[in-house]
């Protein structure tokens, strides 16, 4: 995307709004979050649907319409034809919530982001989305501001407290399991694209893996979400049917929570997951889980570093390596907002006001990531996964996953 002269990358822009929100929470203007939560059609009229919610609703649309504009108008995008369509996405993904919070759908343990994502799907694959709507769609504007918040949830000390055990793991994982997915990649003839983001989602922390990993090397938006589709679909699956494979092992709950954790490829589900075997197991699988998504900056920072020096830019010559200039500037920096705002809320913000005001940005985060996945799925054509062309990248998903599932079973049982 070209750059208005004067203006901020997306990357600058998305730290710049992910840090005023981070601040804005922090001086104390935190933002109440509407419940979306209901179990029959008179909680869902008298309570989600009651005119106190729906302004709560509101408040949240004029915020996440503030924050947006900041980020679009210093990238030098037009913010009108944003504006235009952004409250239909706004409301599907209302819409999205609401189904997910009902109990039908919360007693099949299945997240908010997955609502969304089939959402969207569904309305992609059978309307049409006009142009004034797809104009509306910042998928990576979204999903990366709710990546700078989601580092507020990595907190160092509470993993290191808890054990060195999972952060072993999650290292010892990480590094087998994406070698080996980018061996069979590389076997399989994939391009280097999709390679890189797929050996990322299946090794680090899925989605947000992917995500970060195209941000690094620029990758095509279109084979990004064909790699975020499949790690959702598989996480369903995977999500229920694991607690009770490792109950028919016979499993303990630690090393049953330290192979979901290193396994499932979503926060969410390895926390419906791990509830499903008890409270030890889910324990431990947040654990394996956080300690990798703790490794997803640095793994981001190596693969940019990587890509800069094993590709080289149009009109660069055969010989020629990028300067340290060239891999900074395509350094993803909404990595750094991601390791700032944890190292912020580690070591620099009072620990009574972290506990204040990590619910009300557990919940704006949780939005910019269900306006992500609606857009996804706005823009994705599910029958696409199954085009002729898209064979390889599954079939080389499914055995990355396969040998992750085993390779991490081993590592947990000897470790815990």
């Amino acid at each position: 995307m070209n750059q208005t002269k004067g203006m901020l990358t997306e990357d600058w822009a998305v730290v710049i709004v992910g840090f005023l929100i981070l601040v804005i929470s922090i001086v104390g203007f935190i933002l109440a979050a509407p419940v979306y939560s209901w179990n029959n059609t008179v909680e869902l009229t008298s309570v989600v649907l009651s005119s106190k919610n729906l302004l709560l609703i509101l408040i949240q649309l004029l915020f996440i319409v503030a924050s947006s504009s900041v980020a679009i108008f210093s990238t030098g995008r037009p913010i009108k034809s944003f504006l235009t369509g952004f409250p239909i996405v706004y409301l599907i993904t209302i819409i999205a919530l609401i189904l997910a919070g009902s109990s039908i759908i919360r007693g099949l343990n299945l997240e908010a982001v997955i609502i969304s994502l089939v959402l969207g799907l569904i309305i992609s694959n059978f309307f049409t989305v006009p142009s004034w709507l797809k104009s509306s769609l910042s998928t990576e504007l979204f999903v990366k501001i709710g990546l700078v918040l989601l580092g507020s949830g990595i907190i160092f000390g509470d993993i290191l407290k808890a054990g060195m055990l999972g952060l072993i793991q999650a290292l010892l994982v990480v590094l087998s399991v994406w070698y080996f997915a980018y061996w069979v990649c590389k076997k399989l003839k994939i391009d280097d694209e999709l390679t890189m983001m797929l050996a990322s989602a299946v090794s680090i922390c899925g989605v947000s893996a992917a995500i970060a990993t195209a941000g690094a090397i620029k990758g095509d938006s279109k084979k990004l979400s064909y790699v975020i589709s499949l790690v959702l679909i598989t996480a369903i699956p995977m999500m229920i049917g694991m607690p009770y494979l490792a109950n028919y092992l016979g499993l303990t709950q630690e090393v049953t929570g330290a192979w979901l954790g290193g396994t499932i490829d979503t926060t969410g589900a390895v926390v419906a997951s791990g509830t499903l075997v008890g409270e030890t197991a889910l324990k431990i699988s947040t654990i394996v889980k956080f300690s990798q998504n703790v490794l997803l900056g640095l793994a981001a920072f190596a693969i940019s570093v990587y890509w800069s020096y094993s590709k080289k830019n149009e009109g660069e010559k055969t010989n020629d390596k990028p300067t340290i200039q060239v891999i900074w500037d395509r350094f993803p920096k909404f990595v750094l907002g991601f390791l700032g705002a944890s190292l912020l809320f580690s070591f620099v913000v009072d620990q009574s006001i972290v506990n204040e005001v990590k619910g009300s940005i557990k919940n704006i985060q949780g939005l910019w990531f269900s306006l992500a996945f609606v857009s996804i799925g706005l823009e994705t054509k599910f029958s696409d996964l199954f085009k002729q062309d898209n064979r390889k990248p599954l079939y080389a998903f499914l055995i990355a996953q396969s040998f992750n599932i085993i390779i991490t079973l081993i590592i947990a049982y000897c470790l815990f």
